[in-house]
């Protein structure tokens, strides 16, 4: 089930129609590209092990004949003694084999094609495309989003300073500097006018100090400003109400705010508690609401002739998504695509008629498609191997259930294929926390295995739930900015209690044996679990969770916070944690302390607690070699199976 490739990367060439995306199949990475009329995918790369550098930021020239790539990072999952780096790379379409440019990332292409702008030590370097470099500049601060504008002279970037940013532009045949209208506030996100002239961007107020991952309903409310790059002038052309959505939130984009042919600027706003579109002329004014309705808007990209924008949205099916176009003007936005599939990524081709997308559905994981017209057709059928279980796939069920406290819950129930009476069961509880699980396969990589695990535990006699818990996305704003959640105090405790709860009362289920797993944030639930209802969860698989909030986040002993962070957490429930644990995590992890896995399994141990562990030397958060997925799930099937089956 984890043999599928998996797309990512998704882009649209400027000319010519065709389309590119990264290909990850069973870790081996490498650049696909399809085009009219035949659209048969075929690879412009040929990398060959499952060595975990990643293939990313792809970039096409403005005659669409070659495309500019990243490849790799600092991490070294498969132990290459010569060590790694991240490197710019360039593939050309009908030519040579690619070849470095650069040691860097980030990249920007000039408009006459013959420039890259990229980033190196978190400075903004340049180089001409046959590799030699060209005067760059240097800049305080740690730079990042280099964009050339329209005419090619010059080059923004976000200088981001600790406790503020700036927008910064530098004239490249002048070789000067300049930053945009500078203050203490947060500034990012900017985007060019078609003229050259001026930049928008975000501003985000700067508040101080304040307790981590707490709700943020509201606060001081953020702003789009607008800037003279020649004089460096700015005011201000939008402001965000008080109350719902004066703190800014974001959606899938190349830049969270869109410049448009007819002079407007399209962003996200959360005003009625759901992330919706709206526009505003850059002459001023009120916003105009682009997509009402109370569903969240997730991607966005600006179509062909900058006047309409084709997104992914929840709309009239919460626990799925579709594709939507809108007109940047207003209007009543038009469905692309529909039923009990999920489609997502838009990337609008130089075609107006013809729209690239990524889709899944319960049975299918995602792959990349084309849309002309009312036709969907696959780019890449290759993707799927001869020998994926198709016909095993369960169609999961939308289940809707209370948690402890009362709050309406959504999941996603697995039920074996074949049943010889209550069978064991687990609840699954994923990341991030703002993330949500759908109703098919996930469009995104750790959740589309995680969804590969769901259905492999499935088909091995358990009867699954994925809960969509509170402090995730998909349900609106207050659902997602939940009170009292994680370290300010683990209000998510309720929705598994009732998860487990939930499951305890299906007539499929024996009560008896009840598990659980997840990752990360899923990780801290399933330990939370297993710590605090060990009579409800009978054992768990917990993957890089986060086991102490005031360790994980740097909390000092006697801050106002520490107490409540740390009663938050799987640590402080020690004395009634009864049930067996596999711990798995990768030791070069970037996202969650190891020594959380650290501390919990000695603590564990000396309480007399059944402990299993897989440790992966060199391994990062989301695993980067198919070997870890493929052997951590594995070993959590083996270890489920032990602890829950008669």
């Amino acid at each position: 089930m984890l043999g599928a490739a998996f797309p990512t990367e998704l882009t649209a060439a400027p000319a010519g129609g065709k389309v590119a995306w990264v290909s990850n199949s069973r870790g081996v990475r490498n650049i696909l590209v399809a085009g009219p009329p035949s659209w048969q995918a075929r690879k412009i790369t040929a990398y060959t092990s499952d060595d975990g550098q990643e293939i990313a930021n792809l970039r096409w020239t403005p005659s669409g004949s070659a495309i500019l790539y990243v490849r790799g990072g600092s991490a070294n999952p498969a132990l290459n003694a010569q060590g790694v780096s991240q490197d710019v790379w360039i593939a050309e379409l009908n030519g040579p084999p690619p070849r470095k440019l650069a040691t860097g990332n980030e990249v920007a292409i000039a408009p006459d094609g013959n420039r890259v702008a990229f980033v190196a030590g978190g400075q903004v370097s340049l180089v001409q495309f046959d590799g030699n470099p060209l005067p760059s500049f240097h800049a305080r601060g740690t730079c990042g989003r280099p964009a050339w504008s329209p005419d090619g002279a010059r080059i923004s970037f976000v200088s981001a300073r600790g406790d503020h940013s700036f927008i910064g532009v530098y004239t490249v045949a002048a070789g000067e500097l300049r930053y945009l209208d500078p203050s203490t506030d947060d500034d990012s996100e900017p985007v060019w006018s078609r003229d050259s002239r001026a930049i928008a961007f975000l501003r985000e107020p700067s508040t101080g100090k304040r307790a981590v991952r707490e709700a943020r309903r509201a606060g001081e409310p953020w702003s789009i400003r607008l800037a003279n790059v020649e004089t460096g002038e700015g005011r201000e052309l939008w402001r965000a109400a008080p109350g719902p959505g004066s703190v800014f939130r974001g959606v899938t984009a190349a830049n969270q705010l869109a410049w448009t042919a007819d002079d407007r600027i399209v962003f996200p706003w959360e005003r009625d508690g759901w992330t919706h579109l709206y526009s505003v002329a850059i002459s001023g004014g009120s916003a105009a609401l682009l997509t009402p309705g109370e569903f969240e808007v997730e991607d966005v990209a600006l179509a062909a002739g900058r006047r309409d924008l084709t997104f992914s949205s929840n709309q009239g099916d919460i626990d799925r998504r579709h594709l939507w176009k809108v007109a940047a003007s207003g209007g009543p936005p038009v469905a692309l695509t529909s039923g009990e599939g999920i489609e997502v990524a838009p990337a609008p081709t130089s075609d107006p008629n013809a729209i690239a997308l990524l889709r899944s559905d319960a049975q299918h994981p995602l792959h990349p498609a084309i849309r002309t017209g009312s036709t969907l057709r696959d780019l890449d059928p290759a993707a799927l191997p001869a020998d994926f279980p198709l016909s095993k796939m369960v169609t999961p069920q939308q289940v809707i259930f209370p948690s402890a406290d009362g709050l309406t819950l959504h999941g996603q129930l697995f039920l074996p294929p074949s049943r010889n009476g209550p069978a064991p069961a687990l609840v699954f509880f994923h990341g991030g926390s703002r993330r949500q699980m759908l109703l098919g396969w996930h469009p995104m990589y750790y959740y589309s295995n995680a969804y590969a695990l769901n259905q492999y535990l499935a088909n091995r006699g358990y009867v699954v739930l994925s809960v969509n818990y509170r402090s995730g996305t998909g349900y609106g704003l207050n659902f997602r900015e939940a009170l009292n959640y994680g370290p300010s105090g683990a209000s998510e405790y309720n929705d598994v209690q009732g998860a487990g709860i939930f499951l305890r009362s299906l007539p499929e289920v024996d009560p008896a044996r009840i598990g659980a797993w997840g990752g990360s944030y899923g990780g801290y639930l399933t330990a939370l679990a297993l710590a605090r209802a060990s009579d409800l969860f009978q054992a768990g698989v917990d993957f890089h969770g986060v086991h102490d909030w005031a360790v994980e986040l740097g909390i000092p002993a006697g801050a106002p916070d520490y107490r409540v962070a740390f009663e938050s957490s799987p640590m402080n429930f020690l004395s009634t944690w009864k049930s067996p644990v596999l711990l798995i995590q990768g030791d070069d992890d970037p996202d969650v302390l190891f020594n959380n896995t650290v501390v919990l399994a000695g603590a564990l141990r000396r309480r007399n607690v059944e402990v299993e562990e897989l440790i992966f030397p060199d391994e990062v958060h989301d695993f980067l070699l198919y070997k870890s997925w493929h052997e951590g799930y594995q070993a959590t099937a083996r270890f489920l199976d032990r602890k829950l089956k008669r």
